[in-house]
């Protein structure tokens, strides 16, 4: 190991996952010492956008759920892999979801459900042929034809209406005036999920929720590798060495606990930034209140990047992603049950346990909700006799079917009434004795917005000495963003590439060019 190795600090803005991926690939692959590794984080807890808290008394929370697939994320089961379960030592993250996943098999029966709480037969995808030949040409449109075009560019309005749609738009969270590129690169990164996007069969889950599972356990490890965790700091700017060839960050400034400060980086040092914010702004509600209507001036997480993309447009471009929250946002909410009332009523109804089934979509619903029910427990604190059930819905804006309010509007007991509606399902009966907590989201599918190549900066831009992009907001050929995939392979890229690390990046795997999986993709259309 070398003395520069030895002595390099490396310090990281931002909780989230990209920056404890990028954490892990330096001590593990890069022989960076833990101690010299310190990651700045504003709230008070971490994980980013993979959070959940919570307690069975005052109600369990987590913001969003997440899907994972072994066919894909390369980058993450690279990482998880090497690292332990927090449950069992003697066995990897990755080979604890694995032994999950082969014990809890995904094979939703109720993928839909119409207006008359009948399931609908998803067996086909609808298509005609006007939607087989639009879909085709948009998947085989070239990005710069594609450019800051829109899924409605693309495809006429009746393509919206049939099964393909509803179950791709509300297992991704697509809208049809998101990026035609981003639905693109999904068609592309995602075709084997396509002839069975009706079952989900091809869904891996974590065994708890994502902080419990993914979260908690990598944290453990750094910890135990000496990484400094510095949290309640809002890094405010960095200072870059003037007139030099390449940017070169040479001090970072910071508020903590309400107090300005500053460090100096080194010649040697690395500095790592995730560069805005699809939680940012988020707030949550109760049983009695909606959440608040906050927006970017509430919170900063776009502050940092916009600051150092101004004359920097090697550094991107914020606004794209950042400008229309009523293009970008939904609700989500987390509700604790403490019977098994409304388990018991869905398990008849989908002919799925708890954890087979993935999302049930309520297709007619004006808010478009979808719910699905965990494997329980889902957190890793949840007594015996506590269920969770989370849902959200891509249309918050819109008034309910059965409560006659935007749900951007309603409590969480509004939204298990409208939820309760849509199923047929008696209220007091199902939900006596349930807490639900909403969640405002106003950013949350902004990467799928319309944006050119160059505003999304490289993980290192190319005029950049030592400060690499690691977030979902960077620009990684091939792969997709609003992953977990997206961010470890951000921060691999961005770590191997600075401490130029002699060691293969997994490839994005390309089920795209499977003679078989395109053979079955053409089957299920035609289906």
């Amino acid at each position: 190991m070398t003395t520069s190795t030895q002595n390099r600090k490396s310090y990281l803005v931002g909780g989230g996952i990209g920056s404890l991926a990028a954490a892990a690939f330096m001590i593990r692959d890069g022989g960076v010492p833990g101690k010299n590794i310190t990651i700045f984080e504003a709230m008070p807890v971490w994980g980013g956008a993979l959070d959940a808290a919570g307690n069975a008394e005052d109600g369990y929370s987590m913001r969003g759920g997440r899907m994972l697939t072994t066919d894909n994320y390369e980058c993450t089961w690279d990482l998880y892999k090497t690292i332990p379960s927090t449950t069992d030592s003697s066995q990897s993250v990755y080979d604890e979801i694995i032994a999950f996943n082969t014990r809890v098999k995904a094979h939703s029966q109720a993928r839909l459900v119409d207006r008359n709480r009948a399931i609908v037969d998803v067996s086909t995808m609808g298509f005609t042929m006007q939607d087989r030949l639009e879909l085709l040409k948009l998947t085989e449109a070239s990005e710069e034809t594609l450019g800051t075009s829109v899924i409605t560019d693309w495809l006429s309005q009746e393509f919206f209406s049939n099964n393909f749609w509803y179950m791709w738009q509300t297992t991704f969270a697509f809208q049809p005036w998101h990026s035609a590129v981003e639905f693109k690169r999904y068609l592309h990164r995602f075709m084997k999920e396509f002839s069975r996007i009706e079952t989900l069969a091809g869904v891996k889950r974590t065994i708890y929720n994502q902080f419990d599972s993914l979260v908690r356990p990598l944290m453990k490890w750094l910890e135990a590798e000496g990484v400094h965790f510095q949290n309640d700091t809002m890094v405010t700017d960095f200072e870059f060495l003037p007139n030099a060839e390449k940017h070169t960050v040479v001090g970072i400034k910071f508020n903590h606990a309400g107090r300005e400060n500053s460090i100096s980086v080194g010649e040697a040092d690395l500095v790592f930034f995730q560069n805005g914010s699809m939680t940012d702004a988020s707030s949550v509600g109760s049983m009695t209140s909606a959440p608040k209507h906050l927006t970017k001036a509430d919170s900063g997480g776009w502050n940092l990047w916009e600051k150092l993309a101004d004359g920097r447009p090697e550094f991107g471009n914020p606004a794209p992603f950042n400008s229309s929250i009523p293009e970008s946002y939904w609700h989500s909410f987390t509700a604790t049950l403490k019977d098994t009332a409304f388990f018991d009523q869905m398990q008849a109804f989908t002919g799925n346990e708890a954890g087979t089934g993935g999302l049930v979509t309520f297709k007619d619903s004006n808010w478009l909700m979808s719910v699905v029910l965990y494997h329980q427990p889902h957190f890793m604190n949840q007594p015996e006799g506590v269920q969770i059930l989370w849902g959200y819905a891509l249309h918050p804006d819109r008034i309910g079917n059965f409560i006659a309010k935007p749900m951007s509007e309603c409590t969480g007991e509004e939204i298990l009434r409208e939820l309760c509606g849509h199923l047929n399902f008696d209220y007091a009966e199902t939900f006596a004795a349930a807490n639900c907590i909403p969640c405002r989201m106003p950013y949350i599918t902004s990467m799928f917005m319309p944006r050119a190549l160059a505003d999304r900066p490289l993980p290192v831009p190319k005029n950049s000495r030592n400060l690499a992009f690691i977030s979902q907001f960077v620009e990684v050929p091939n792969d997709v963003v609003f992953t977990v995939e997206y961010s470890i392979r951000a921060a691999q890229m961005a770590v191997y590439e600075l401490l130029e690390i002699d060691r293969e990046i997994p490839e994005v795997s390309h089920h795209d060019r499977s003679v078989k999986v395109n053979f079955d993709a053409v089957i299920k259309a035609f289906a």
